[in-house]
Formats: C-alpha cells, structure tokens, sequence
C-alpha cells in the first residue's frame, strides 16, 4: 500500500451533474464475474480524510438529516460515519422524515426482499418531496453498486436526489452540495474500490460497544452472493492503524468492540509490505484493554491453525465464532464455490472444539440452492446435528441478479424450500434448546447492555458467547461486567439472577 495525502477519486466514477440520464447506463460498469476476477492487486492508497471546507460545514446549519440503515454490521458502520459526515456539515439528527432536509437510505443487497422494501420506501416519499421540493431523497450503500438498481431508479423515480455507493461515503459533502445546488439528479458510483480512508468522522450510537473495520471487500466470489461486486476487492487496514482505533476506544472505555469484514480471516493476505495476518493482529489486542473483542464474518478456508492457537488464549477474545457452512453436501458447495468440503468444515469446527472446548458456533445455511435434492438437504441437517451450533441464521435461496447462481437452474420448488427451512429450523432450534438447558444452574459473565425491551425493571445483556440474558436489577448495572445464574433457559434466550460473585 502507498500513502497519500487526499483521497483519489477512481477513473470510473459517475457524476450525472454535466450528464443526462438516458446516457447513464454506458459510464456505469455493471456486477461482471469475469470482469472482477480479473482484478489485479493494484496499490490502494492510504489516506487521511481531508479537512471539510468551511464552506461545506456551514451547508447543514439548523438543518435536519433522517438517515435509515438496512443490512448488516458493516452498513450499520457505516452509517456511523454518515452520521459524523452529516454532523460536521452542521446538519442535526432527526426521527420524524417529515421534517427532515435530507432523507438518506443505507441500503443492503443481499437480498431481493430487502431491495424491495428500500424500493417501497423510495415510492412512499414521492408525495413528500412535491410538497417539499427542496428536501434532498438519497440512496447509498449496497443497492448504489448495482447498475439494474441505479437504471430502475433512473426509469421509476425521478425524484430521487442523490445516489452514491460504498466507495465514496468519504465524497458525502460535495455530493450533497451538488444535490442542492444542481437541478440534475446526482450519482457517483465508483465501479472500482478507492482508498482506504482513515480517520473519517463517526458517530458511534452508545459508549459500550463499538464496531471497527479491519478489512474491506472479498475476494471469494461465492455463485450467489453480490458482495464481492458492491464491496469490491479485499483491502486489509493497516495493522497500526486498526490498533490505534482500538486503543483509543479503550481509553474511552468502551467495553465491547465487534471487528467487521466481509471475510475477517484474510486479513493482511493484501499486504505487501508485511508479513502479518488475522491472528497476528488478534494476539496484538489482546494486549489492549478492550474487555470484549468479537468478529465477524470467518470463511471456512481462511480459518488457519495460527488463528485457532490465538483464539485458544481467550482473555478479551470472546469463545464465541460465527462460521458460516451454508450447506452440509460437498457437490452444493461446490455449486456455491465455498471452496471446501463437508470434511474439510468438520474437521476444522474438530480442531476448534479441540483448542477451545467450551467454544460457542454459530451459522449461516441455506436451503433450496440449484438442484439441491432432498438427500444433499438431508445431509445439511446431518452436518447440524453433528456439530451442535448454538444458534444458525437460515435462509430460503433466492437469486441475485448478476450472480453465477442466477443464471442456474432453479428447480426446487417454493412449497419444497419453505418446507426444508421448516424442517432446519426444527432441528436447530431444539439443540439450540438442548445447549441453553445445559448452562441450568452456571454462573456466566454478563455484559449489561440496558433495560428489557418488555420490562424496565429486568435489564439485558450478553454472555462472552454472545447469548441473550435477562435478569432483574438496578439501572446500576448498565454498562458494566456482572456475573449472573442462569435460572430458565429458552430457547433464544435465558433468564437468570444477578449474583455478587463468581461461584455463588
């Protein structure tokens, strides 16, 4: 990687500001599997993100922003840095979009259902932006990436303001001017990933928990997945930049910090100037004085015996890991381009029991991928039961435009997806019954996160296995360590009583 001063903006960025919409389509470069895969190992540029204009920073004054964020963990992120964007532009957070200047949506596209939802969200507010014809409507994130989502806007709703994806967020205020001040719908998507920008303002929602990037894109290319398309290639942070982060939150004491990427285990395989990978990076916070330190996601073939060693000294690396399987049969992963088998997940979920016995997994699968059968699906609920996952976030397949799997036949039936999800979901929940009825009786360490969502006077937090706990106490409590006895497990969650100490 190089450093540079100010951030570049990619030769294939888009600004409509000097384009009509109808020529559009042939500056945006579309979701290309043989295209992306070709993409080399270009030098990214490490940045600072540059002083805003004074002028800029009086752009928001006594304004209001309503910013809504679908999607996942590395969305949420982002929009803390949309928000300290927005914040040092002048502009002031607001709930009520009726009143709001600016309406930005986040948006995610993993999947069609979540699109929809942001498309209907889109079509609402037209009758708000004729009675406010200044109010600015804007769509970023995922979505942006896509050229049938930016095309579909473009053809449906005109009314729409400004359109911008996950490579320029650092790009908010001159886009946002131009917004306001030009009569032409604004879109910069840049098809190719730019910078890693460092330092960008955030807001972070709480003072306990906090999320920090350590690397951006994929690289795997799984047949139905869109991310490696909108997020771009992967980019590991540098080392001491992440740990800088991490050590300033320790001193603001934060107690929880989640690492994020879209595949956390290849981190540093990009950098070309060291030799230092995840586990380097995790055995380096474990000398920071972060109580917590979550991550997430893994890639199966990525999770190496060095991580494993790491992870097996636990501290403030918590022994719960998400990793995702998505099927149980070799010939669908495969078909997916997991890029592993059935024996190679079970022999490294084996080697993690190993190292760390009390370790908590959890999941990702999906039911229902092209020319699955019933024996392929029955021998998902065999990897299942085998290997005991706590808890497993199930899908139905459905295609993404612009994906391999696409364009794959897709020939198991509505009826018969749903009904394998319900039959997944059957086994995963009674074991995950079966694991919380076990801990009957423990006394676990708690995290207190604040007030049940049902009952003020019951406070919930979270285990170091990142399980759901409710308990009775005082708003004393909130934000720090206890220890509590799990009294009634569930199936979700648990219900216990605080306790003054360990072993009580």
């Amino acid at each position: 990687m190089t450093n540079s001063r100010q951030p570049s903006q990619d030769s294939s960025s888009v600004d409509l500001k000097s384009k009509k919409k109808k020529d559009y389509a042939k500056f945006f470069t579309a979701p290309n599997l043989t295209e992306a895969k070709k993409r080399g190992r270009e030098a990214i540029q490490v940045v600072d993100f540059p002083e805003i204009p004074e002028d800029l920073k009086q752009l928001g004054k006594e304004k209001h922003f309503y910013l809504r964020t679908y999607g996942c963990q590395a969305n949420e992120h982002d929009s803390e840095t949309i928000i300290g964007l927005f914040q040092e532009m002048g502009y002031t957070a607001i709930d009520d979009e009726k009143v709001a200047d600016v309406i930005l949506f986040n948006t995610c596209a993993i999947r069609e259902n979540a699109e929809d939802k942001v498309f209907g969200e889109i079509g609402r507010l037209k009758h708000l932006k004729k009675e406010k014809p200044e109010l600015v409507l804007g769509l970023c994130g995922c979505m942006s990436q896509e050229e049938s989502v930016v095309n579909r806007i473009l053809r449906s709703y005109p009314h729409v303001d400004l359109i911008f994806g996950t490579h320029n967020i650092h790009r908010l205020p001159y886009l946002l001017q131009d917004a306001l001040f030009n009569k032409e719908m604004v879109v910069e998507v840049w098809s190719k990933e730019g910078d890693v920008v460092e330092r960008m303002p955030k807001v972070r929602q709480d003072g306990l928990k906090a999320w920090v990037n350590i690397m951006y894109g994929c690289d795997k290319f799984c047949t139905y997945c869109i991310v490696p398309y909108t997020r771009g290639k992967e980019r590991s942070r540098r080392p001491e930049d992440v740990l800088e982060e991490l050590q300033e939150l320790a001193e603001q004491g934060y107690q929880e910090v989640t690492l994020l990427g879209q595949n956390v285990n290849a981190y540093g395989k990009d950098l070309t100037d060291r030799n230092y990978s995840f586990a380097d990076l995790m055995e380096d916070i474990r000398q920071i004085d972060i109580p917590r330190i979550r991550f997430t996601t893994s890639h199966p073939r990525d999770f190496d015996d060095d991580l494993i060693e790491v992870l097996a000294k636990k501290g403030n690396l918590m022994e719960h890991i998400h990793l995702p399987v998505q099927s149980g049969n070799s010939d669908i992963l495969k078909r997916m381009a997991r890029k592993y088998t059935r024996e190679h997940y079970l022999e490294l979920v084996g080697k993690i029991k190993e190292a760390i016995p009390d370790v908590v997994l959890t999941t990702d699968i999906i039911v229902g991928f092209p020319g699955e059968t019933e024996e392929q699906f029955q021998e998902t609920l065999s990897l299942v039961e085998e290997v005991r996952y706590d808890l497993a976030y199930t899908f139905v397949y459905s295609p993404r435009v612009g994906t391999p799997a696409a364009v794959m036949e897709d020939d198991v039936t509505e009826e018969e997806k749903k009904n394998r999800l319900y039959r997944l979901n059957d086994v995963i929940n009674r074991i995950g019954r079966e694991k919380n009825e076990a801990l009957r009786g423990h006394v676990v360490e708690v995290l207190v996160e604040g007030e049940s969502k049902t009952n003020p006077d019951v406070l919930s937090g979270r285990t170091r296995t990142n399980k759901l706990i409710h308990f009775p106490a005082g708003k004393e409590y909130i934000g720090k360590i206890v220890h509590v006895k799990i009294i009634e497990p569930q199936t979700w969650t648990l219900k216990g009583e605080l306790v003054t100490k360990v072993g009580v």
